[in-house]
């Protein structure tokens, strides 16, 4: 099983930048395609972006897209999410999560099998 541990929320300004890391505990971590979820106060959860096992694909929803990037460092079995010119509208608890390979990378929460805690990203205008 995968167990994400996820790191590096807080409270930023408009503007600012911000870097969300999600740590697996052994090698089976880099075999997982890894997701970002969030989830503001009275939504629900919504797809940020994804990347493959080894990080040749990626994708990203529209309202991240262009702002937000992911990656992965399999010798620290980790992916990271680097958000630049935060804005408001992406406060919410942001969640790491994992599938198992498929052809296409899940952006839907019921595809994913292994969630993280969450920690929460605040930005304020």
């Amino acid at each position: 099983q995968v167990h994400p541990v996820e790191s590096g929320g807080g409270l930023v300004q408009a503007g600012d930048s911000l870097r969300l890391a999600c740590a697996g505990s052994d090698y089976t971590f880099n075999y997982y395609v890894e997701g970002w979820f969030r989830q503001a106060p009275g939504k629900e959860r919504e797809f940020v972006a994804a990347i493959d096992w080894d990080g040749g694909k990626t994708s990203y929803s529209d309202s991240v897209q262009g702002r937000f990037t992911i990656s992965r460092e399999t010798a620290k079995y980790s992916v990271y999410l680097q958000m630049d010119n935060l804005k408001p509208e992406d406060t919410a608890v942001y969640y790491c999560a994992a599938h198992r390979p498929r052809p296409e990378l899940g952006s839907r929460a019921d595809e994913y099998d292994y969630w993280g805690q969450g920690t929460q990203v605040s930005v304020s205008s």
